[in-house]
């Protein structure tokens, strides 16, 4: 029998757990993609007749997409429905991954990734909305450990997925591999999935004094889709220097503006900035930024690096992510006992401060590193991730009225995507600055006259070429040590941040 003291929750007569894990299958399949492709690019792009630069947009065209659906997501569920919305997305991901693997060029391929885009975009709030109506406040935490596992390991499998996809069959599978669970998928969610009369009668309501708000759509289209091409061209498109950054970037600055302005007026905005006036949520959206601007962006960063300069294939690569995914998929339900009796404000303090301490011994890491030393430091970042994770997720709807769960998921998501894109972009750009720096200073000391000189030319026989490249390599790896270094002091900075927030309170009622 359905829990009256749970008026929205999606279980009805069910167990939680068992909804819990089936609204997890597609957001899974979802975050999953979001890094399954990234180590296949290469063969995508032969496949589709295309160079590597052209083939980048393949990423950059679902990151777009889904960046714009997102912040709008618990709007467009109200309007649509709940269960109904949710469906939509799981159907238009499943379908548009079939037409990935058919694409016969890029152009198509590249519109099709837009289309699963925007239907992947809606997952993840829509579920994380379901956890937080279906579980009761002091259950939250163990919920969210679940939620956590979805978006936590999946981009650490991803590579690993792909890779292997990719080396035993062909990039296509990376793409048919979502069919069978997104079918899966489709038929549990439409069986066991409850739309509860209390969601029923918000969507109703929220029809009957609907306001449509098109320039508050537009506005979010433009803001985060030209933000999310200005952080994901920034590097290869020469910063600054760049007209189309500069153009990109104006954009999202005005539109951006424009945005919190309009939205702030509006009866029913699309993306409703005034639950940023609750102090926890907004404090919580800060800190899921900065855990997704240091910890979610190594998850690109460590295989470019082991790609780049230890000349790893795809699949090597992918496995240095993998034990660190393992590692937070195990500690995840110890997480959400622990953040449940340890005020969430000192267990953030600590989480920060491991995670400082993970990248400074990341930063001592040299060329000669062993597939095994990559790994367990992979192990020492992740083991904080999912106290950081559950604490800030839960902490995130304190103070947020039930009927905007939905909106709250989406904002949340969004915070933690961003943080991620724009720790990729600010590193990529952080390492190609300082692998200048320490390739002029390094070269400064390769003279003639250099008696270490002399010997690394007798030990390349006399190769001037191949010197050069070593004062390449070394000065790249400087630059990827840089970038831990600087992460690291980034997390102890942002520590104290976490004292901001409430911790919830004993047997409040849902969404208080």
């Amino acid at each position: 029998m359905a829990d009256p003291a749970l008026p929205r929750s999606a279980a009805g007569d069910r167990s939680p757990w068992l909804i819990a894990v089936v609204v997890s299958l597609a957001t899974f399949m979802e975050v999953l993609d979001s890094t399954i492709a990234n180590v296949s690019l290469r063969h995508i792009a032969g496949g589709l007749g295309s160079s590597q630069d052209e083939s980048t947009w393949i990423l950059t065209s679902y990151l777009i997409s889904n960046a714009i659906i997102l912040p709008v997501s618990g709007w467009l569920s109200m309007l649509i429905g709940r269960k109904r919305f949710y469906m939509i997305c799981v159907a238009i991901f499943t379908g548009s991954s079939l037409l990935c693997a058919l694409a016969p060029s890029l152009p198509w391929m590249i519109g099709f990734r837009v289309l699963q885009g925007l239907g992947g975009g809606g997952l993840a709030p829509t579920e994380q909305s379901i956890f937080a109506d279906s579980f009761p406040p002091e259950k939250r935490a163990a919920a969210f450990a679940m939620y956590g596992v979805t978006v936590v390991v999946a981009p650490a499998i991803g590579p690993v997925l792909g890779g292997w996809l990719t080396e035993s069959w062909s990039w296509h599978w990376i793409f048919l591999i979502n069919l069978p669970v997104g079918l899966v998928a489709l038929t549990l969610i439409w069986f066991l999935v409850d739309e509860p009369p209390a969601v029923v009668q918000d969507t109703k309501d929220f029809r009957a004094r609907f306001v449509p708000d098109w320039l508050g759509f537009v506005l979010v289209a433009m803001t985060f889709g030209a933000l999310q091409v200005t952080l994901d061209r920034f590097d290869q498109d020469d910063g600054f220097a760049s007209e189309s950054i500069l153009v990109f970037f104006t954009v999202t600055v005005f539109s951006g503006l424009a945005l919190v302005w309009w939205e702030r007026q509006h009866p029913q905005p699309v993306f409703d900035v005034r639950l940023f006036k609750v102090r926890s949520f907004a404090v919580a959206n800060l800190l899921m930024f900065l855990l997704g601007f240091t910890l979610y962006s190594t998850t690109q960063i460590i295989p470019m690096l082991v790609q780049n300069l230890l000349h790893y294939d795809a699949l090597e690569a992918g496995k240095c992510l993998a034990l660190g995914g393992v590692t937070a998929a195990m500690v995840m339900p110890l997480a959400g006992v622990v953040s449940t009796r340890v005020p969430g404000k000192l267990l953030l303090v600590g989480a920060f401060v491991a995670t400082a301490f993970a990248f400074f011994h990341t930063s001592t890491l040299n060329s000669e590193v062993s597939f095994r030393t990559l790994s367990l430091t992979r192990v020492y970042q992740s083991l904080p991730l999912p106290f950081l994770f559950v604490t800030l997720t839960t902490a995130g709807y304190v103070g947020v009225p039930p009927d905007k769960n939905s909106e709250a998921s989406a904002i949340i998501n969004l915070m933690r995507n961003l943080g991620g894109s724009v720790g990729v972009a600010a590193a990529t750009t952080g390492m190609s600055w300082r692998t200048q720096v320490h390739h002029a200073r390094l070269a400064e000391h390769v003279t003639p006259f250099d008696t270490l000189v002399q010997q690394a030319l007798d030990h390349a026989h006399g190769s001037l070429a191949a010197l050069q490249q070593a004062v390449q390599t070394q000065a790249q790896l400087m630059s990827y040590m840089d970038i831990f270094h600087l992460w690291a002091y980034v997390a102890l900075a942002v520590a104290p941040f976490a004292l901001l927030l409430k911790n919830p309170p004993k047997g409040a009622p849902v969404g208080h």
